[in-house]
């Protein structure tokens, strides 16, 4: 019998906040990324992937399943998150695959061309390019919202995006693929969240207009929609009560956890989705994205 949906959840302490990037180490309770559910069938077998945000959340639950369905993965992090990192290099090479591990910022767009040339270097090849690293900001009202903010988000989370693809691309062969991390924050546009809801917004119509751009090259482009989800984005920006409450507010009464992603990137990234292009796959409790 499958397991209930509904199913009930650990509570989440509200007093464990976290300064920006966070540690999914200091999470409580550890987030599920999978490690001792996902079962992989082969989908990815000789491939290689770059993720972004690779260390933890839903980057590690990706990163997880990708390398049990047989590809080599290099995770993309901030320095500071450098023990996150080697716990999930733990995990892919446990699985019998190769991991790179290539800290930096991704606002730099050097740095975001470094990761790509390093991953062909290392690795031999680039089929995969999991843009999923985010910077999320909240605000009570709008004169709360400041440049450094607004600039932060957008570098983070969508031109980053522009220049890993502008590397990646020319690496890339018939039947390549990149996915992007959105939010069902594009569509809802939670009042607090205005800043990051605009950049979730963007990665939409980054990933529609990039997918027609590329699609006679034979190269796929999809996004994945979270819902709230148990990672370090959530201590970093809720408070103790925000936590506490965390996917209460959802058709299926909870939160999700990262492995719960697993699949709809292994779907975008592998055969099973080989006629799946421009799409967007929400896995958001139940909130509809039309």
């Amino acid at each position: 019998m499958a397991p209930d949906p509904r199913a009930s959840q650990q509570p989440f302490p509200g007093d464990q906040q976290q300064p920006a990037p966070g540690l999914s180490s200091k999470m409580t309770p550890a987030p599920d990324h999978g490690e001792h559910s996902y079962v992989g069938k082969g989908l990815l077998t000789g491939r290689v992937a770059l993720i972004t945000g690779g260390d933890s959340g839903i980057g590690r639950a990706v990163a997880i399943a990708f390398a049990r369905e047989g590809a080599d993965v290099a995770i993309s992090y901030l320095p500071v998150e450098q023990s996150d990192a080697e716990d999930t290099a733990h995990w892919i090479e446990q699985a019998g695959r190769r991991s790179v591990l290539l800290p930096g910022d991704i606002q730099d767009e050097a740095h975001c061309h470094a990761l790509v040339e390093q991953t062909v270097a290392q690795l031999g090849q680039i089929d995969i390019l999991v843009n999923n690293a985010a910077h999320q900001t909240v605000n009570k009202t709008l004169a709360d919202v400041t440049a450094e903010q607004i600039d932060t988000s957008f570098r983070t989370n969508v031109f980053a995006m522009f220049y890993l693809a502008q590397a990646a691309v020319p690496h890339m062969k018939p039947g390549a693929c990149i996915v992007n991390t959105t939010s069902v924050q594009a569509k809802t546009g939670t009042k607090s969240m205005l800043v990051y809801a605009a950049t979730k917004g963007a990665i939409v119509s980054f990933t529609i207009a990039l997918s027609n751009l590329l699609a006679p090259q034979g190269i796929r482009v999809n996004c994945v929609a979270p819902g709230p989800i148990w990672t370090p984005i959530q201590p970093i920006a809720k408070d103790p009560e925000e936590i506490e409450q965390l996917g209460k507010s959802m058709p299926l009464g909870r939160a999700g956890q990262p492995a719960e992603l697993a699949g709809a990137f292994v779907l975008l990234a592998s055969d099973a989705g080989s006629y799946m292009s421009g799409a967007l796959i929400p896995v958001t409790g139940g909130v509809p994205m039309s």
